[in-house]
């Protein structure tokens, strides 16, 4: 059973990072920007994933794991800090955290 090329499969993995970059670069609330950092890796894991099963190997699903450790661990800092930013009552907002005080 014959399923989509992987010209599809990119179309999507470019349709999803766009998507994500578009809300880094827009958005300013910090889970905003987590969540559409979340949706660039998925946009470039499911092109490793296509690109890896279309050469026949798992080179491509073995460093796609490896990247969603990352994104894994990236994802819980991220939300540790902007638990202890809410909870020191700032503001937050993208552009006006440039640097953490203690």
């Amino acid at each position: 059973m014959l399923g989509p090329g992987v010209a599809w499969y990119l179309g999507v993995s470019a349709f999803l990072f766009s998507i994500g970059a578009l809300g880094v670069l827009l958005r300013r609330n910090p889970l905003i920007v987590l969540l559409s950092l979340e949706i660039m890796l998925n946009g470039a894991n499911l092109a490793l994933i296509a690109f890896s099963r279309h050469a026949g190997n798992g080179a491509g699903q073995i460093f796609a794991l490896a990247v969603m450790a990352v994104a894994a661990s990236e994802v819980c800092v991220g939300l540790g800090l902007v638990v202890a930013i809410h909870q020191r009552r700032l503001e937050l907002d993208v552009d006006r955290l440039s640097e953490l005080r203690g």
